[in-house]
């Protein structure tokens, strides 16, 4: 419950951050100000992804760019934009949590925060950049 809270407030700060165009520090303390979070585990798994994604966003951007050919990165909406940085972000740099979590909880936000279309585009999206980016990749290391 802690890092499904945690998934939330990264969204909303990665969202700010985007309509802004605040400096990462500055959208992750105002969040921090204005709805007043207490919980340290919450925050400090807040900072590791929003700081994460940041960090690697052309990457990050690199891969949802060649898994949504018919979507440019600047025609998806805000909200799913996110929500696939986010989990992309935690499928390839994050090796204490596993995939299929990163996008279960991304199909969550999905239901919650996107469009009636976003689960299942958000699924697809994933699902593929899983089977041919990482699942093939832990194929090809077991030869």
């Amino acid at each position: 419950m802690i890092r499904r809270k945690a998934r939330e407030i990264a969204l909303q700060i990665l969202y700010q951050k985007e309509i802004i165009n605040l400096p990462v520090n500055e959208a992750i303390e105002s969040y921090k100000k204005y709805f007043n979070i207490k919980n340290k585990k919450i925050l400090n798994f807040v900072e590791e992804l929003v700081k994460g994604v940041t960090e690697n966003i052309k990457f990050i951007d690199e891969i949802i760019i060649k898994y949504t050919p018919s979507w440019p990165l600047e025609r998806l909406n805000l909200t799913d934009k996110n929500i696939l940085r986010l989990a992309v972000y935690e499928m390839f740099f994050r090796p204490d949590i596993p995939e299929i979590v990163s996008i279960d909880e991304a199909i969550e936000l999905a239901k919650i925060y996107g469009t009636d279309d976003s689960p299942s585009f958000i699924n697809g999206v994933l699902d593929s950049i899983y089977k041919k980016e990482i699942k093939s990749k832990f194929k090809d290391l077991k030869k």
